[in-house]
């Protein structure tokens, strides 16, 4: 499957490869990573409204079906971890966001964060990103960037 504009429709026939493209985000032709995580603030948004243990069941049940609908569509576009495929993206960010307190400003510095983290690999998650296959290693280094996003954004709440 090509993901360039005019072949981007394919994205749309198939419900796992929309959702692996974080609702049509990971189309964006510049830093797919960046639109998908932007994409995903206004759904923290309204996660952050749920008590703690329905927001981390959600993030665990997106977590689990990213796995699936990752793995299935990096199977059928041929490529690990294609740039267009963005779901790890929102789970992380969501992840960051557990528990953060409620405002723009904290939106903003948990996706700084998230980005930072989620480009820059740091070990361990560069190993995950490289060795592990399928749907399980594109969700797994999101995952972790997620949490040292978390562990610093929680950091910073205590600070502040």
């Amino acid at each position: 499957m090509n993901t360039s504009p005019e072949r981007a429709p394919r994205v749309f026939r198939d419900w796992r490869h929309f959702l692996a493209f974080g609702l049509g985000s990971g189309l964006v032709p510049v830093a797919p990573g960046t639109a998908g995580t932007l994409a995903a603030v206004p759904f923290a948004w309204g996660l952050a409204a749920l008590s703690p243990a329905a927001y981390l069941f959600i993030v665990l049940a997106a977590f689990a079906l990213g796995v699936h609908v990752c793995g299935r569509t990096s199977r059928d576009l041929g490529v690990h971890d294609h740039g267009g495929i963005v779901w790890d993206e929102f789970v992380g960010y969501w992840i960051t966001m557990y528990m953060a307190p409620p405002g723009p400003g904290w939106l903003i510095a948990g996706f700084a964060l998230f980005r930072l983290f989620d480009v820059w690999k740091p070990w361990p998650i560069r190993i995950f990103d490289v060795h592990v296959p399928g749907g399980l290693g594109i969700m797994l280094d999101d995952v972790l960037a997620g949490l040292y996003a978390w562990v610093l954004l929680q950091a910073l709440t205590a600070v502040l």
